[in-house]
């Protein structure tokens, strides 16, 4: 993810005046302003820790990624053949967007970085993916996130 700052000044003054939508419908969850909500990344790139086992095929579990993985410690083995790798060698936060989460935490515009994160393998079935999604659900709540971002790969 790239801030208008790093941009081409012109870039930048186009896309800063880009009309944002409007929507008129509300959230359908209550809770704490964002700022004060514990935040998540749920991915379905595949991810993997180095020297942790890689999804296989269309693997319906999910690998735990802990807030303080590094950057070279992170594997993708999402197997689509049509699945372009060159945006996450360059920039890890492309899929997992961790650096980001931490610069808004610093800020404070979200409470707090959760301790874990999780991954998916991407084109899975979702009647396999059931279960292990409300494992994670599960954790989720027990780590007190309150918001998550999905990245989908």
């Amino acid at each position: 993810m790239t801030r208008l700052t790093d941009l081409p000044p012109a870039q930048a003054t186009r896309l800063a005046q880009l009309e944002c939508p409007s929507f008129d419908t509300q959230p359908w969850v209550s809770g704490p302003h964002l700022s004060r909500r514990r935040v998540a990344i749920v991915s379905s790139a595949g991810l993997v820790r180095r020297g942790e086992e890689p999804f296989r095929g269309r693997d319906p579990d999910y690998r735990v990624i802990p807030a303080d993985t590094k950057p070279r410690e992170l594997l993708i083995s999402h197997i689509s053949i049509n699945f372009d790798r060159t945006g996450f060698q360059e920039d890890w936060n492309v899929v997992f967007p961790i650096d980001r989460l931490n610069e808004l935490a610093n800020e404070r515009m979200i409470g707090s970085v959760a301790g874990s994160h999780y991954s998916f393998m991407g084109a899975t079935d979702p009647l396999e993916l059931e279960p292990y999604a409300r494992e994670v659900a599960g954790h989720l709540k027990a780590d007190a996130v309150e918001a998550v971002i999905l990245s989908p790969v």
